[in-house]
C-alpha cells in the first residue's frame, strides 16, 4: 500500500512538471491582453507571412497570453503615433472587457507606449520599452546635422521614406499618414528632450541608471542589446554594424546602451542587434544568446507574477 502510494506521488511530480501540463500552458497567461507596438518602418504583418515580431506573439499565446499586434503611422512623429496607438488600445479594451493592457513596443514604439502610459495610465497595466532610444538616437543626430531643413536633401529623404512607408502601410492593409521629417526629429537628442520634459514617466534620474519601477499605478521596464554582426547568415547585420560607427557607446546598430533605459532595467546587454530583439531576420539570431521568443514568455511570466 506504501509502496503504491509512492508511485503514485512519483507519477504526478512527474506530470506537474512536464511540458504541457496546466501551468506551462498558462506560464504567459497574463491578466491584462499584451499589446505589441513596432518601431519606425514597421508594420505588424506583410503578404501575411512576414511579421514584424517574428513568432513573438504565437509564443506568447502558447501559454496562455491573449495578444494583439498593432500598427501605426511608418514615419512620424511620436505624439501622432501615440494618438493612432491610443485608438487601438482603447478598441482592444472596448473588445475585450479587460481595463487595462500591456504595452511592449520596440524602437520608436517604445516612445509610442510611453505617450499612450502618459496620457491615459487608466488604460494601461505596465509599459516595456525594448531597445527604444528614450534619450534619442545618435545616428538620428548624424543625419539631422547633414541634412538641412527645407534643403534638396532634406526633400530626397522625405520622398523616399514616405514612399517606403505608404507602400508598407498598403501591403500590411493600413493607410496611415506618413512624415519622415517629423519621426527624424523625434529621435534626435532634442526631439528625445523635448518629450521626456512632456512625458518623464519611468526616466531614469541619471544617464544610466534605472527609472522609478511604477509611475500613476503604471510598471516600467526596459532590455536591449550590445551587439551587431550576431549571424553570418543575416544579411542586416552589416547594415547595423556600418550604423554603429556613429555612435560612442555600446549600441545595438541604432540604439545606445544607457539611451535604452527605462524603469526597471531586466538587461541592458544582451547579444543582440536591433532587430534580433525582435527575432528578425527570420530567427537568425546570436547561436549562444537568450533567444528573443524566450525573453518575451519570461517577461509575460514576470508580468503574471506580479498580479498583471
Amino acid at each position: 500500500m506504501i509502496r503504491s502510494l509512492s508511485i503514485s506521488l512519483v507519477f504526478v511530480c512527474i506530470l506537474s512538471a512536464a511540458p504541457g501540463t496546466a501551468e506551462t500552458r498558462r506560464y504567459t497567461e497574463t491578466k491584462y491582453p499584451i499589446v505589441l507596438a513596432h518601431g519606425m518602418a514597421g508594420f505588424d504583418e506583410l503578404f501575411g507571412i512576414f511579421d514584424y515580431w517574428h513568432g513573438i506573439p504565437a509564443a506568447l499565446r502558447s501559454g496562455g497570453a491573449e495578444v494583439f499586434v498593432t500598427e501605426v503611422s511608418q514615419f512620424n512623429q511620436t505624439e501622432v503615433r501615440g494618438e493612432q496607438l491610443l485608438a487601438q488600445v482603447e478598441e482592444i479594451v472596448a473588445i475585450t472587457g479587460k481595463a487595462k493592457v500591456h504595452l511592449i513596443g520596440h524602437s520608436h514604439g517604445g516612445l509610442d507606449i510611453r505617450y499612450v502610459a502618459a496620457v491615459r495610465p487608466d488604460l494601461v497595466a505596465s509599459v516595456t520599452a525594448v531597445g527604444s532610444p528614450h534619450k534619442g538616437a545618435e545616428l538620428a543626430d548624424f543625419l539631422r546635422s547633414n541634412v538641412s531643413d527645407g534643403s534638396f536633401t532634406e526633400t530626397v529623404l522625405r520622398f523616399f521614406a514616405e514612399s517606403l512607408g505608404t507602400v508598407l502601410a498598403l501591403l500590411s492593409g493600413t493607410s496611415n499618414p506618413q512624415d519622415a521629417v517629423a519621426a527624424l526629429d523625434s529621435l534626435t537628442t532634442d526631439g528625445a528632450s523635448a518629450f521626456n520634459a512632456a512625458f518623464p514617466q519611468g526616466l531614469p534620474a541619471t544617464r544610466c541608471g534605472n527609472g522609478p519601477a511604477v509611475v500613476d499605478g503604471v510598471y516600467y521596464f526596459s532590455w536591449s542589446g550590445t551587439r551587431t554582426l550576431t549571424n553570418l547568415f543575416d544579411i542586416s547585420d552589416g547594415s547595423l554594424a556600418l550604423t554603429s560607427l556613429v555612435y560612442d557607446e555600446d549600441n545595438d546598430g541604432l540604439v545606445g546602451r544607457c539611451s535604452s533605459h527605462l524603469g526597471k532595467v531586466i538587461r541592458d546587454n544582451y547579444r543582440q542587434n536591433h532587430l534580433d530583439q525582435v527575432n528578425q531576420i527570420f530567427g537568425l539570431v546570436h547561436l549562444f544568446s537568450s533567444k528573443p521568443k524566450s525573453i518575451f514568455r519570461a517577461h509575460a511570466n514576470r508580468l503574471r507574477n506580479l498580479g498583471l
